[in-house]
């Protein structure tokens, strides 16, 4: 039969240039998609043949070849599957003609990122090649068929088909190469090392052999006595991917070390991996992820480029290395692969629909590191410390910004607390509670051992209250998020209004703080007013016991370590004025109210009361706001102290 000419229609040569032009960002995906094309093509054969067995294939030794001449400037994939006719050529690699619309044509060009979703629906992955090819020849014949048929482009509107004598069962596509050109990065894809690396980066897993000759260089024996040994170079064909998808073949028949390898391949890691967590995801889609825990954590996992280290494959084939839609930030450590057949991909498979499928994969794959690290704690306890020294920052990010878990990270967390130097869990802080404790108190700031000396902490130490000492910047945030654990409310003792004991002891304290405010009554108003500027009341407590006062916060207003963090973030953010809570006994407050009483509202003691304010923010860890003027004040006062 004739050669037949196709012409495309004015639109679809536009959509074909703005596919080769624009819907990919780096022109060596071209070969991604060609050995994923072959690889369907092989599937599909050995589908084929088992549906029908009167079919005559040899199914022995499927594979793809790549076949380079640097002279001629051409490569050619080969593989021997399915194969194509001529209704094939036109259905499969002329869909681009037949979706050519002025309608469509005009959303894709309006919009890059709509245009990407629009095309992936038509399939055209194939035009890819135009990046990189100035003309595109196929030679194919399909399984049962006689007739082989040469299809051929150069991608500028048109493409031609004609019958041919013959051609071996499967497809080659031969691509005349354009010129490297280092500036608009078009590699030389002839050359060896080129095209090893693409194979190894996007198509390492491809489940069949693909094969290449490649140059070995090999030193001979020198033929006589004297004479230097002799470098010779000679050809050999091999097969340049692994196949070794480890994560699609069962876990009984992998040895462990074999992840270990896999691990420190794709993580470029000298270390085994601390946890080795493999997931298969069944029903209405499917999916394999294979993730690994690194024993130390990144250098740069808080940094805010630092990338998620989980790689996506579709049919074992290379898409992205960061894909941050499957794992979410606070999981940010982990490093593996997830495989699916079934996930919608953009035509250039860069940017992946946001659909149910990936919502779903996600949700799996949280709930399956989380499940292993509450199987660590339980069972492996001083392993999962480890993993809590060097994950655990990062993992309470988790109760700050994602409230779908929240409640079974709440089960993971490590938190020091007064009990001992060992963090412990919020469970084991329930169960020892003391009798009549209802809530879980906590107190946050930046050190542990001055949050142990808070003047705030002397009420819990005297009854044996345990608190929680959060000390990272994150606990300031998530310890906002979480109002209980399991019905125990969180209450920081930082916080007015906070009550130890019986409902009798509170009552009795009750009465008694309401006696002791109305005798001191003219003191605290004083003080209320010298110290205007610093605080918004001052009150009594009964929740000191040996320091003369303390700060607090109102029930709803930022912690002083919130406070800080936002303002570190940028964030504008008013001065918040605390409550200054005084000890009614002790000395130094019984004698202010004694010289205060005796001498009315004097400037010398305007010094000591602003000291007193200064002495509550040093001792719960905070920073003075003019040290110098808190140095010359207390010279002052140490002088006439001292006569």
């Amino acid at each position: 039969m004739a050669q037949e000419t196709f012409e495309f229609q004015a639109q679809a040569r536009q959509l074909l240039n703005l596919v080769v032009n624009s819907i990919y960002s780096n022109k060596e995906i071209f070969l991604r998609e060609l050995l994923s094309n072959a690889s369907d093509a092989l599937d599909k054969l050995r589908l084929e043949v088992l549906q029908h067995s009167e079919l005559e294939a040899d199914t022995s030794d499927l594979h793809i070849t790549l076949e380079r001449d640097a002279q001629a400037r051409t490569l050619k994939v080969i593989d021997n599957g399915i194969g194509m006719n001529r209704q094939d050529l036109q259905d499969l690699i002329g869909t681009i003609a037949r979706s050519g619309t002025a309608e469509f044509l005009q959303q894709a060009t309006e919009n890059k990122s709509q245009a990407q979703a629009l095309i992936g629906q038509f399939g055209v992955g194939f035009y890819s090649v135009f990046m990189v090819a100035q003309r595109v020849v196929i030679e194919t014949r399909k399984l049962g068929e006689k007739e082989a048929y040469r299809w051929e482009s150069a991608g500028d509107g048109s493409y031609t088909i004609e019958e041919i004598p013959e051609h071996a069962q499967g497809t080659t596509i031969t691509l005349y190469l354009k010129e490297a050109d280092e500036e608009n990065e078009l590699a030389d894809y002839t050359q060896e090392w080129v095209l090893r690396d693409l194979v190894k980066r996007y198509s390492d897993f491809i489940s069949y052999p693909i094969r290449m000759l490649v140059t070995k260089r090999e030193t001979e024996p020198a033929a006589e006595e004297g004479q230097e040994p002799k470098t010779v170079e000679r050809q050999e064909l091999e097969t340049l991917n692994s196949m070794k998808a480890l994560w699609a073949r069962p876990e009984s028949e992998v040895d462990p070390q074999e992840y270990k390898d896999f691990y420190k391949r794709i993580a470029y890691d000298w270390q085994d991996p601390m946890q080795t967590i493999t997931l298969k995801g069944e029903g209405t889609f499917e999916f394999q992820a294979l993730l690994f825990i690194p024993a130390k954590a990144p250098y740069d996992l808080y940094m805010p480029e630092q990338k998620r280290g989980v790689q996506l494959y579709v049919k074992r084939v290379f898409i992205m290395d960061d894909c941050q839609e499957l794992v979410p930030s606070y999981l940010r450590f982990l490093r593996g692969v997830v495989d699916s057949s079934d996930l919608s991909l953009n035509v250039s498979r860069e940017i992946l629909q946001k659909d149910r499928q990936i919502r779903a994969i996600n949700k799996s794959i949280v709930r399956k590191v989380l499940g292993v690290f509450k199987s660590l704690l339980k069972d492996k306890p001083e392993e999962y410390r480890e993993f809590w020294a060097e994950y655990g920052k990062v993992l309470k990010e988790g109760l700050y910004n994602d409230s779908t878990q929240r409640e079974r990270l709440l089960d993971l967390l490590l938190v020091a607390s007064t009990k001992g130097a060992e963090l412990t869990t919020l469970e084991d802080y329930v169960a020892r509670m003391v009798e009549g404790q209802e809530d879980i108190y906590y107190i946050t700031g930046e050190n542990r051992s001055v949050l142990e000396k808070a003047p705030q902490m002397e009420a819990f130490r005297a009854k044996g209250v345990e608190v929680l000492l959060l000390s990272d910047p994150i606990d300031s945030l998530w310890v906002e998020m979480v109002p209980e654990f399991k019905g125990k409310k969180l209450k920081s003792i930082l916080r007015s209004g906070l009550e130890l004991g019986s409902e009798s002891e509170k009552k009795a304290a009750e009465e008694k703080l309401d006696q002791e405010s109305k005798d001191l009554a003219s003191t605290l108003a004083w003080l209320g007013s010298a110290l205007k500027e610093e605080v918004k009341e001052v009150k009594v407590t009964n929740r000191l016991t040996d320091s003369p006062a303390c700060l607090v916060s109102s029930e709803h207003d930022p912690s002083p370590s919130m406070e800080k963090i936002m303002k570190a973030m940028g964030q504008a953010f008013p001065p918040v004025k605390r409550i200054l809570e005084i000890n009614p006994e002790h000395p130094l407050i019984k004698r202010l109210h004694q010289l205060q009483s005796q001498e009315g509202e004097k400037g010398e003691l305007e010094d000591i009361a602003r000291l007193l304010y200064d002495q509550a923010l040093l001792a719960e860890g905070g920073e003075l706001p003019d040290p110098s003027s808190f140095a010359a004040r207390l010279s002052k006062v140490l002088g006439k102290a001292l006569g």
